[in-house]
């Protein structure tokens, strides 16, 4: 005889409260237990079994038991609802008289067609029997919708049906209310899924208003009567009753959202589309139909606006703006729900409508068949018309089911707007049975949703990329007949410019049977959006092209792409962004070994660099070889740093740190290189060994290690005859390796040129290159103006003779950190200068507010701020004794000379407009002074910073806001 409690019992059969199951049984007297067992067989059983309670005590329990015996369809289908909806069970608790709708004789195993559902639900008196006739309505679509007499398609179809009859019912009961609604023809045109007949069970509904006068009426009082129509309908379909609420109609997809009237004329809305819209906004008309109101109305405004959708590819923004509808949704996503979001996330429902949407947009404007509103038959048409594979066309739609599906459970069961799988094993688990899995509900589900999230990600991207390939290829087509014109419709809407060039370039890379072709056509789907998703597409895919054609079969190469996803990703994305670096690498291909290697993207070590450098030089024995020894190590450095930089992995400070390095150590193997040259022809002469000791003092912000891409090398050059030498012949030999130096590293080749400028030495142009170290004391003893002192802030001797580098520093220190600080007459002359640099530098028509060096609140405005400061203060102040200019700007914030507050408005400036002024290098692969002006340029600009191309409006703001607040500070400090 069994011991077993009945609440072990039940929670054996499946209940996960058996003591709650035990309770609610009983209260069910005379339920048989087959009756149990077929509870205990549904998605949530508890839930089912109280639901089942809640409507006992509302209808009788004895009816309810004899209804469900007498019907073996009602009760399969009855306790299936129950089991997977709280909140149909709670409707037919209050409306038990509904639960006969689901006989075998009262539900038709077909959806209702709109024309009748409009009939049924036109009888409503207010809002509340609209309420109920509506959660009657969805009633029928679930039980049919979990007992498979439907599909996902007819049910979708079926609730977007439902909700346009609902808006017609609605507007109709407006107009009884409104004493003046015979002055207005006011249409409701269905949007979103609505509109496409793919609507979920909970979901915002998605319309526009257009509405005419009526005959004899006048327009003002027509838009009046329609605004308040549309709002009335609106508030009868949200408000909260007894009866609950329906949900939220939105009309914000209407020309100007919440900011525009809330009904427009026809010609309002045509010359709103004509002129203002966003290319969005055309984007939402293709999902546009009829809902309710005047059908003549409404059909107007689908035949003016329905074919402006099929222009909207060609907009000059399209690609710019598409690619940031997708951003903001992203961007949009809370991040504790980025991983389990259905809709929004990764891999989920919008990948793939936005795919679809994107394709519909580029190929209808040519292809009426691919105009389906619904994302599933205009997938098929897709497919069918060749511009998606078959397998991939196939496996996507299953993909999208069966998440649409899984949405459709998580929203049926408290009926509420929710795209977010929950992480709860409860919650899971009768997801997972209301799916029909069985054995391990929960892990069956999420292993199998994960599945579809990664095939969605895989696919979405192979539905754009992989027919451009076939269609240049003679492959195995799997049906796909995408013509070279619809291939390049393609490719210029996803942002080539030159289509035609770049089908070319994909056919040079994936043609024959080799196996790179091979390799490059299992990579170029993924490439190729990568490329797309790059300021410039084009550019990037002709240097991958170039780069591939340079490296040929080398299997490092081949092996990276195939088997590095990073690295491949990280290419793309370098050479679709930086023209600078395209071209560093263009060069020597071999530096694409740098990626998908965190340790190989990390500046080398200025020792390091030196070390390297020179040995490079020493295998030769003339300058000239030594020196372009030296700049090929430079090109690869120059390559590292660039790459890191266009990847985020290094700060400003950290750019500029990198750059002056390699410029220091370049200048220092140019140097050793130089001097050994001629020591070796002086030898070979009979002449003594090289006659004098040499050192370059680095200047400007080269001195301060805060290079930039487009940044010269600053230096000054000093030499020191060494004893007994003659003085003309040492000055002749230091100047001949200070011209040849200069030369050779300025000399245009397949390395980027160092051009080495002197300019700030003694007397400028006008003195000699070189100078001995007893000229400088001279002339630094008689002759050194304030503006010299300035420039020696930067100084720093730091290549060359060690000794002699030492010396110098020494004698420019009390030159450039006066022990009495300035006078008033020194400060009045440093002012004068700026003054003067300000109103005279400044090229002819520049805006001085966006001029990146010169401008208000620029570079030269903080330098210099920093810099009076330094020259002030310096002897009082160690931390002043800096080249760095941050540096500098810090130490005169912890000695109070300027508040925190101005410290971080000035470096915030600094750092900012520095970086812009690499962007604009990487980008084009030449200087600006001054703010990029074209909309192209600033995008690419936008995405190196980080910004993302379509915020470079937020990035013009900030600088703007940036230098503005700087010059205020700089106003305060320098000029005051």
């Amino acid at each position: 005889m069994s011991t077993e409690s009945p609440e072990l019992a039940l929670a054996r059969r499946g209940f996960l409260d058996g003591a709650a199951a035990a309770a609610h049984l009983a209260r069910l007297e005379g339920i048989d237990d087959a009756l149990v067992e077929q509870v205990a067989a549904v998605a949530s059983p508890d839930t089912a079994l109280s639901s089942l309670v809640a409507i006992a005590e509302a209808w009788g329990t004895d009816r309810l038991l004899t209804t469900l015996r007498a019907d073996d369809e009602l009760r399969q289908r009855l306790l299936i609802v129950l089991g997977t909806s709280e909140a149909l069970g709670d409707f037919l608790a209050r409306h038990p008289e509904h639960v006969e709708d689901l006989g075998a004789d009262r539900l038709s195993p077909v959806p209702l067609d709109l024309a009748t559902m409009r009939e049924q639900l036109g009888e409503v008196a207010d809002a509340d029997e609209l309420r109920v006739a509506y959660r009657r309505k969805l009633l029928h679509v679930a039980a049919r919708d979990l007992t498979a007499l439907t599909g996902f398609e007819e049910s979708a179809g079926e609730l977007a049906d439902l909700a346009v009859a609902t808006l017609g019912a609605a507007l109709d009961l407006a107009r009884r209310q409104e004493p003046d609604s015979d002055s207005v023809r006011l249409a409701v045109i269905a949007m979103g899924k609505t509109g496409g007949r793919e609507l979920n069970y909970v979901s915002d509904v998605d319309v526009i208003f257009v509405h005419e006068p009526a005959e004899g009426a006048d327009e003002q009082t027509a838009s009046r009567v329609a605004a308040r129509l549309a709002s009335t309908m609106m508030r009868l379909c949200s408000d909260h009753t007894r009866e609950g609420t329906l949900w939220e109609v939105d009309a914000n997809l209407r020309p100007e959202g919440n900011q525009g009237p809330l009904s427009r004329t026809l010609r309002s809305h045509v010359a709103y589309y004509d002129r203002w819209a966003s290319t969005w906004e055309f984007q939402a008309l293709l999902k546009a139909r009829f809902a309710a109101g005047d059908a003549e109305v409404g059909q107007a405004y689908l035949d003016a606006l329905s074919p402006k959708v099929w222009e909207a590819s060609t907009r000059e923004n399209f690609v710019r703006e598409v690619r940031a509808m997708r951003t903001r949704v992203i961007e949009n996503i809370p991040s504790q729900q980025r991983e389990r979001q259905l809709k929004l996330g990764a891999g989920g429902l919008r990948d793939v409508e936005f795919a679809v949407q994107l394709l519909q947009l580029v190929h209808g404007r040519g292809d009426e068949s691919l105009r389906s509103p619904t994302t599933l038959e205009a997938l098929r048409e897709l497919t069918e018309g060749g511009y998606v594979g078959r397998r991939d066309g196939a496996a996507m739609e299953d993909a999208y089911e069966f998440l649409r599906t899984l949405e459709h459970r998580i929203q049926l069961y408290r009926l509420r707007r929710n795209h977010v799988v929950p992480d709860d094993l409860e919650d899971l688990r009768r997801l997972g049975r209301s799916m029909g899995y069985r054995q391990n509900p929960a892990e069956g589900l999420e292993k199998d949703w994960n599945a579809h999230k990664r095939l969605v990600r895989r696919l979405h991207e192979k539905l754009f990329y992989q027919p451009l390939l076939e269609a240049v290829t003679s492959l195995p087509d799997e049906g796909l007949r995408l013509t070279p014109e619809a291939a390049q419709a393609r490719l210029m809407a996803l942002g080539f410019v030159d289509p035609k060039g770049a089908l070319g370039h994909i056919q040079a890379l994936t043609s024959g049977v080799s196996r790179r072709a091979a390799i490059q056509r299992s990579l170029l789907p993924a490439m190729l959006q990568w490329f797309a998703e790059s300021p410039s597409p084009d550019a990037g895919l002709l240097t991958f092209r170039r780069i591939s054609e340079s490296l040929g079969e080398s299997h490092w190469y081949l092996r990276k792409l195939r088997d590095e996803g990073e690295g491949a990703e990280q290419l793309a994305a370098v050479v679709g962004s930086s023209r600078y670096v395209s071209d560093l690498i263009q060069r020597a291909p071999d530096s694409v070994a740098l990626l998908g290697d965190d340790d190989e993207l990390v500046p080398r070590d200025g020792e390091r660099l030196r070390g390297e450098m020179q040995l490079a030089a020493r295998r030769h024995t003339t300058p000239e070889q030594a020196i372009k020894a030296v700049r090929r190590v430079r090109r690869r450095e120059l390559s590292r740093v660039g790459i890191a930089d266009v990847l985020g992995r290094l700060d400003v400070d950290e750019v500029g740190v990198a750059l002056s390095d390699i410029a220091e150590a370049t200048l220092a193997a140019a140097l050793a290189a130089c001097i050994d040259a001629v020591t070796r022809q002086r030898e070979e002469a009979g002449k003594d060994p090289f006659p004098t000791r040499m050192a370059i003092v680095l200047m400007g912000r080269l001195g301060g290690r805060e290079s930039g891409y487009g940044s010269d090398a600053d230096v000054m050059f000093v030499h020191e005859p060494r004893p007994g030498a003659d003085d003309g012949e040492a000055a002749a030999a230091a100047t001949a390796v200070a011209t040849t130096l200069r030369k050779v590293l300025s000399t245009p080749g397949d390395d980027p040129p160092l051009e080495v400028d002197a300019d700030l030495r003694p007397d400028g142009r006008n003195g000699p290159l070189v100078r001995s170290f007893a000229a400088y004391v001279s002339y630094y003893e008689k002759y050194s103006a304030v503006w010299e002192a300035q420039a020696l802030l930067r100084a720093r001797a730091s290549v060359g003779d060690p000794e002699l580098c030492e010396r110098f520093t020494e004698l420019v220190n009390p030159l450039r950190w006066p022990e009495q600080g300035m006078s008033e007459a020194e400060v009045r002359e440093i002012r004068r200068i700026k003054a003067r640099v300000e109103s005279e530098r400044l090229p002819r028509g520049a805006n001085p507010k966006t001029h990146l060096k010169l401008g208000r609140g620029g570079i030269a405005d903080v330098e210099w701020t920093v810099q009076l400061l330094q020259l002030q203060h310096a002897h009082a102040v160690p931390g002043l004794r800096t080249t760095s200019t941050l540096g500098a700007l810090s130490a005169a914030a912890e000695a109070d000379l300027v508040t925190a507050e101005d410290a971080e408005v000035l470096r915030r400036a600094w750092q900012l407009v520095s970086r812009l002024r690499n962007a604009v290098v990487l980008m084009r692969a030449k200087p600006a002074e001054s703010m990029v002006e074209q909309s192209d340029e600033r995008a690419g600009v936008a995405h190196l910073l980080g910004y993302g191309q379509q915020h470079s409006e937020r990035m013009i703001d900030d600088y703007l806001r940036a230098t503005r607040h700087a010059r205020q500070v700089v106003e305060r400090i320098f000029w005051e």
